[in-house]
């Protein structure tokens, strides 16, 4: 069954982009809850991703599209994509295969904790 060459209009509607018409995507292994990384999404990155399931972004700095995995073996296998409340962000939940960072680690967010003052709870 071929792919949609273009993203769902209802779900296009749906997005509130930034100036360069991309969307945060929060990256999270589905089974722990674990954050991976954040990497960035246009309309076609996202209509990769929820019609191939793996997970395609943008890159801002090469200025192209990059499917996880591709080069490195550590694929992102899409589990489910869900639009936040204001349509601003995606949380792509995924099966992660080795490491999600570029830097080799599991997560991006392995570069220390910022020492923030922890908040009573109610």
């Amino acid at each position: 069954m071929p792919t949609d060459p273009v993203l769902d209009p209802a779900v296009a509607a749906r997005l509130k982009r930034d100036e360069h018409g991309l969307v945060a995507a929060i990256v999270q292994q589905q089974d722990s809850g674990e954050v991976l990384m954040l990497g960035w999404m246009d309309d076609e990155a996202l209509r990769r991703t929820l019609t191939e399931g793996r997970v395609t972004f943008w890159s801002r700095s090469r200025r192209e599209y990059w499917r996880k995995g591709d080069t490195s073996g550590h694929a992102q296998h899409v589990r489910s994509v869900a639009l936040d409340c204001d349509g601003d962000a995606l949380l792509v939940r995924v099966e992660q295969v080795g490491a999600a960072c570029h830097t080799g680690d599991r997560t991006c967010f392995d570069a220390g904790d910022l020492g923030a003052v922890v908040g009573a709870g109610a």
